[in-house]
């Protein structure tokens, strides 16, 4: 997706703002809106300097949606915040619509893998293999109880989406998407 220096240089800036949002949501579990703002304007600005037809603002805003949209439902379910639907949309403003769904199926796989991986260094192994076994595992990893949640137990699910974004970019057709 990153040819030529000017893909280069620009697939430098993604990478690091990507990066960024990802190490804010690991110590704060906050993905700031300005980093967001960022990654989608220059992410508008990229696509129109690598390709300047018409249907740019198609891939552009059919990337941003379908961020969205691949997400948003998580967000509705109290299993994501805020700030990673609105990662995951800005960084489709740079993928287009195919690379940022090649981006989502990534990131969900890289987050099995670190919720996984979290509940373990949370809850230890036994308590997580007893987890794992029951059939509503999801909600009780992201959110265990109604009540307050300490941010330092919850999952920062920002990392595996900024592996889905990256992977998406800088592997393209990893899982055979045209």
């Amino acid at each position: 997706m990153f040819a030529g220096l000017l893909g280069v240089a620009s697939g430098a800036v993604f990478t690091g703002l990507i990066l960024y949002a990802a190490w804010q949501d690991v110590r704060s579990r906050r993905i700031p809106n300005r980093t967001v703002a960022w990654l989608a304007l220059l992410g508008a600005v990229y696509s129109v300097a690598v390709d300047p037809a018409a249907g740019t603002a198609l891939r552009v805003l059919g990337g941003f949606a379908t961020g969205l949209a691949c997400w948003l439902p998580f967000y509705a379910l109290g299993w994501l915040g805020a700030g990673d639907v609105k990662l995951f949309a800005a960084a489709g403003t740079w993928l287009g619509p195919v690379r940022t769904v090649e981006g989502a199926l990534i990131g969900a796989l890289a987050g099995a893998v670190l919720a996984v991986g979290w509940m373990v260094w949370s809850y230890g192994l036994k308590r997580t293999a007893t987890t794992l076994s029951v059939a509503t595992a999801a909600p009780a990893i992201l959110a265990p109880d109604g009540r307050h949640i300490d941010r330092r137990r919850t999952l920062p699910y920002g990392v595996a989406l900024a592996v889905g974004a990256l992977a998406a970019a800088w592997l393209p057709r990893t899982l055979l998407f045209q």
